[in-house]
């Protein structure tokens, strides 16, 4: 039986508000910002247009060498599929499937890289039956994607962000 997901909103409270400063800097073409004293340039994220697209970035990024040296569930390949009526893309353990709303109120905003590499970092928990959703190991394994995929700034961004909010990282 999984642990108790005692962090679960202040994860989600951190990633709106991550996600805001990346759709801030897409908006306004301004992608330099300043945390906690320091001057980041947030990397560009990429969106996806399609549940076949999520499925092949979701593919390429567990095939990277670097992630199956980490995580062993990264060689279980996943399947990606649409997600009717909902608003929250989520993460089938026991079928390893992906599932993603396609849009919510004429807009797709869960089809992009934050929000998949969230749900990779569900898929890639060795241990899943016994340790929480959303706990300090998951922070840790989605840190650790956003900051080799995006990049070391947005993976900074995210941890400050993370702990501004209370949550715990192991």
């Amino acid at each position: 039986m999984a642990a108790r997901d005692s962090q679960r909103a202040q994860v989600y409270d951190a990633e709106g508000l991550v996600r805001g400063m990346f759709e801030r800097a897409d908006e306004f073409g301004a992608r330099t910002i300043e945390v906690h004293g320091s001057q980041l340039t947030l990397p560009v994220e990429r969106r996806f247009a399609s549940v076949e697209s999520v499925q092949s970035y979701a593919d390429r990024v567990l095939a990277l060498n670097w992630v199956r040296a980490q995580w062993d569930r990264a060689s279980t390949p996943i399947t990606v599929r649409a997600r009717a009526g909902a608003r929250a893309a989520h993460y089938e353990s026991e079928t390893a499937v992906l599932a993603v709303p396609l849009h919510v109120r004429g807009t797709a905003w869960a089809l992009r890289e934050l929000v998949i590499l969230h749900e990779l970092a569900h898929h890639l928990d060795p241990d899943f039956e016994d340790t929480a959703p959303h706990g300090p190991e998951f922070c840790a394994r989605y840190v650790e994607l956003v900051d080799g995929v995006i990049g070391p700034e947005a993976a900074l961004l995210l941890r400050t962000t993370m702990y501004s909010c209370a949550v715990r990282i192991a």
